[in-house]
Formats: structure tokens, sequence, C-alpha cells
């Protein structure tokens, strides 16, 4: 198939790459580079360094005919949507608007959408959530993604684009960026592994579901062969705090950092977690690697990036 990779040189994005090249796809990326890296991109992919907002767009559509396109590219800092909602929604919407009227123009006929299982159910009435769970989002971000799968529905529903909605747990792994606001993983690595002090906000006891890419990758694959449209939390269903996620990655990496917590950040979820029942019946996808595991390749990524 020929797939567009919409921020195919990020964290996520670029490990996808990987994955469809390998897998005999005809890959082309689009990435303004603004969180992403050259050095994440995959040679053999076709690399458009743009903006999704950019109208210049249509003429990569036009050239390359896709079959399908997997939309990671993101403004995805929830604290810089707050600050910012204006910038926010033209990334998030505008700039997805610009490609779902492409999709329809030059005849995609599916969309994979990244979107959010934390921040789209916001303060969740029952653990794990699932797909049916209310979505009552906090954060400008949250908004943006929830109004990006309601298109979707539009544009199903009234032209026939098919798509496959991925709600996203907490993402870590290989190449996650630890100079974001986004992984609190490859933050305490970097900062243990370089000798520096990580920060633990408020009193630590706040939880998350940590997912490794590896799996996400896996239920991105998944979903290019699955017929008609849906949605499917990827997450592993389980609660992990920071206190104990700081300890594990204190143990791998070996590190004399001291605990320190710092204030507590505004409005920050206490609890995070979803259930991933729905792909496991439907996309045939669940959760293979454990958080230990997860962690442990983690570290070892960094620790080779430190020593190059």
């Amino acid at each position: 198939m020929k797939i567009l990779v919409t921020g195919g040189a990020g964290f996520i994005g670029s490990n996808i790459v990987d994955a469809l090249i390998n897998n005999g796809h005809e890959v082309s990326v689009v990435d303004d580079l603004s969180s992403g890296s050259i050095e994440n991109l995959n040679p053999r992919a076709k690399f458009y360094e743009l903006d999704i907002r950019d109208q210049s767009i249509e003429r990569i559509f036009k050239e390359n005919h896709f079959d399908v396109v997997n939309h990671h590219a993101a403004q995805m800092d929830v604290r810089k949507s707050v600050a910012d909602p204006i910038f926010d929604a033209s990334v998030n919407i505008v700039g997805s608007l610009n490609l779902l009227q492409n999709s329809l123009k030059y005849g995609v006929k599916k969309i994979i959408f990244a979107s959010t299982g934390g921040a789209i159910y916001g303060e969740q009435d029952y653990f794990p959530a699932d797909e049916l769970h209310p979505t009552r989002p906090l954060s400008p971000y949250g908004i943006a993604k929830l109004s990006v799968e309601k298109y979707l529905f539009y544009y199903k529903v009234v032209h026939g684009l098919e798509h496959v909605i991925l709600r996203y747990a907490n993402i870590y792994g290989p190449r996650q960026n630890p100079h974001g606001e986004a992984g609190v993983v490859a933050i305490f690595t970097s900062k243990m592994l370089s000798g520096g002090q990580p920060v633990i906000n408020g009193d630590g006891k706040q939880t998350r579901d940590y997912t490794f890419v590896g799996d996400v990758v896996r239920a991105n694959l998944l979903a290019l062969e699955y017929e008609g449209s849906d949605i499917f939390n990827i997450g592993t269903g389980k609660e992990t705090d920071v206190n104990h996620l700081f300890f594990k990655l204190k143990e791998l990496t070996n590190s004399q950092c001291e605990e320190r917590h710092g204030d507590a950040k505004a409005g920050e979820q206490m609890r995070s977690v979803i259930d991933y029942s729905k792909a496991e019946r439907m996309l045939r996808w669940k959760p293979a690697v454990s958080l230990e595991e997860g962690l442990r390749i983690t570290v070892e990524y960094f620790k080779n990036k430190f020593q190059r």
C-alpha cells in the first residue's frame, strides 16, 4: 500500500514508519520537524518537510495517490494548548481538516488517527475507562482530538471515508523526546543517566497507563487491515503511579539521585487508565510488553544515545 504518515519523524510516528516499510509498504512522511527529528527518519521513506496546515500539501496527495493516511502529526503539549488554544486548534483541528479534504479529493481509502485515551475522557467515572465512557476533556488539546474524531465520523457518514481511531494511553519507549512536557519516562531516564535530579510533581501518587511504543506500532499495523470504521483504546488497563516509576527507573539506571517532590501541577488528573478489551476482541490486539521489560528497553536506548 501507499501510506502517508504525518509526524513520521516523531517518537511514535517514526517507529510506525519503520514497521510499515519492513512490511513492504511504500511510505511517505510529512513532518515539520518542530518536535520530530531527522535522525528518527527512515531513509527508505519519501520525506516532505512541511506543516500539515500548509495548502501546498495538496501537491503531495496529487503526486502519490495514497491508499491510507496515518495521522500522527500534532501539537501534543497539553500545557501549551492551555496557554495558546488558538494555536492548538490551528494545528490539531485545521491541520487535520486540511488532510481530510485532500484525502477526499485524491481517493484515500482510510484514515488512521492517533487520538488520546487520557485527555479525552477527563476525570474518570470508573477505572479503567472503556470507549463508552463519557468524553469530558479538560484541555484544549483533548477538545481538539475529540473534535477531529467527530469530523472523521462526518467524513465517514457523508463521504464514505473509512477511519480507525486509536485512543492512546501514556506511550513511552525509544525515541521519546526527553525535553518536552510529554514523557515522564524519557524525562526521568535522561536526567538520571546524566547525573541530574528529576522532580516528582506533587505527592507522586497520580497514576497513568504506561504503554510501550512497540505495542502501539502493532496496533497501527492491525488497524491497517481492519475493515470498517471504529474507535479503540490502546493501553494496558493497569495503573502505575509516578513514585513507582521513579524508583523502578532509579534501579535500572543505577542512579544516586534523591526522591525529590515539587509543586503539584494545577489541573493535573489524579488517575488515568483505559480498558483495551474492545481492541482485543475486534482488532486482535493486546499489550505484549510488560512495564518492567519496556522500561529496561527504554533505559538501554537512552544509555546508547548518551554514549554516542
